[in-house]
């Protein structure tokens, strides 16, 4: 049987609501991711663990955990394993190629390459040669130890986003993916996982899909200060940027259908546009990161679980259920996965969600624009999940969606946590220019 996982990242449940329509197979309707951005959230997938159990959160994003993740049970039980992501964050840098035979990326992975000509670094200790700089870049690029080729159409790719050119400033990799799709010779036991960026922040489709002139914003100045921020030209943005992605990945669904059985269709985490007068997903567990769009499309016939018949489910699923899916549907074994098999009927579920604190860069970032106000950013917060019910801490208190099902919802949440094994990881070592640059652009630091 084939698998696919495709990410669309940072999508909110109600623009796919408006988007996606078209999109067959099984809709859940209550599901919730694990956290509120992507490195805890795909820890959780890669898992079926919560990432305060595995130590991937802000500050220690790499997957260095010892328990083996999805990618390699699946290697290991004969799988053909292949990826493509267009996030810096899930990235072999940080680890998430562990189990993959195939990995590729975007145009934003390319350049973290070591083998690619270190442009960044080059452009900050050369920016007092003036123009010929360029020559004695193009000179490095031809006689150094590095691949040449693509050495220089990172450097040529670089220059036309300075100039605000190119076709990769408007796409952040859905191109590139579906290229790889339609170029790829999947066998009988493949699995595919897919990272697509195009709803993330800077919210800059290809043109033709633009109704508004792409915004400047950085999401946590912003949720802080006085900025210069047009909240609907923003909000229309990152609708052109849904939109766009939502008929790249049509191209690709088509194309998955030929090749793979199951295909499961998640976001990692939502967006902020403004509520709680915050912007993108640093800023806390709110409804409006944590509940995501989940999709399971299964060919006829591939399977007898009547649960994945088209339609629509309303009990609360959580990303761990598709981590358990995944592997119930390889026939491996998922005892240690918290999630559930959603090939059986399931019942409402209760699940966590978890905030663990900003990193240091994003406090240095903050320092730098005269805002000192930011302590509390650092405190733990934890959500419950139950049915149609979600509780959960915020900066200010406790806050509640639905009819509470628990007598004190913040004591059971308390003893929730209490049962994890959670695992503490030093922060991670200071990054490279090449990784910082692309953190910076995508507003993770």
């Amino acid at each position: 049987m084939n698998v696919a996982l495709v990410v669309l990242d940072t999508l909110r449940k109600d623009a796919f609501d408006r988007q996606f329509d078209w999109l067959p197979g099984v809709q859940y309707e209550n599901a919730w991711s694990t956290s509120h951005w992507t490195v805890p959230a795909h820890a959780s997938l890669f898992t079926g663990r919560y990432a305060s159990e595995v130590g991937a959160y802000m500050g220690a994003e790499s997957l260095d955990c010892e328990r083996p993740v999805l990618a390699e049970q699946l290697r290991e039980a004969g799988y053909t394993t292949r990826a493509f992501s267009g996030n810096v964050n899930i990235s072999h840098q940080f680890g998430y190629d562990r189990g993959f035979e195939q990995f590729e990326g975007s145009w934003r992975l390319r350049a973290l390459e070591e083998t690619v000509f270190d442009w960044e670094e080059f452009i900050v200790d050369s920016r007092d040669m003036g123009p010929k700089r360029y020559l004695l870049g193009l000179w490095r690029c031809l006689t150094g130890d590095c691949d040449t080729i693509p050495s220089l159409k990172h450097g040529v790719q670089m220059k036309m986003r300075d100039w605000g050119y190119g076709h990769e400033t408007r796409d952040d990799g859905a191109t590139a993916a579906l290229d790889m799709i339609r170029n790829a010779e999947f066998g009988d036991r493949e699995f595919l996982f897919v990272n697509l960026m195009e709803a993330h922040s800077p919210y800059d489709p290809p043109e033709e899909y633009q109704t508004v002139e792409p915004p400047e914003i950085k999401g946590l100045q912003a949720s802080f200060a006085d900025t210069d921020v047009d909240p609907e030209r923003v909000r229309q943005a990152y609708r052109d940027s849904v939109s766009y992605l939502s008929d790249m990945y049509r191209k690709m669904f088509a194309e998955l259908r030929e090749d793979f059985d199951v295909i499961v269709t998640v976001s990692d985490h939502g967006e902020l546009l403004g509520e709680y007068g915050a912007w993108e997903h640093v800023w806390g567990i709110p409804p409006e990161l944590t509940h995501v769009p989940l999709s399971i499309y299964a060919r006829d016939g591939v399977t007898d679980a009547e649960n994945l018949t088209a339609g629509t489910r309303e009990q609360s699923v959580s990303l761990l259920d598709v981590h358990r899916t995944i592997l119930s549907l390889a026939g491996i074994d998922a005892d240690d996965s918290r999630g559930r098999d959603l090939l059986e009927p399931v019942e409402d579920g209760e699940f966590l969600t978890e905030y663990h604190g900003l990193s240091d860069r994003y406090f240095q970032v903050l320092e730098n624009n005269d805002i000192t106000d930011y302590e509390h950013l650092n405190d733990e917060l934890n959500g419950l999940v139950y049915g149609e019910y979600y509780g959960y801490e915020d900066f200010d208190g406790f806050s509640e969606i639905g009819d509470s099902p628990f007598k004190d919802p913040e004591v059971h949440l308390a003893e929730r946590i209490a049962e994890l094994d959670k695992r503490r990881v030093a922060e991670d070592d200071e990054l490279d220019d090449a990784v910082m640059e692309q953190l910076e652009d995508l507003g993770y630091a």
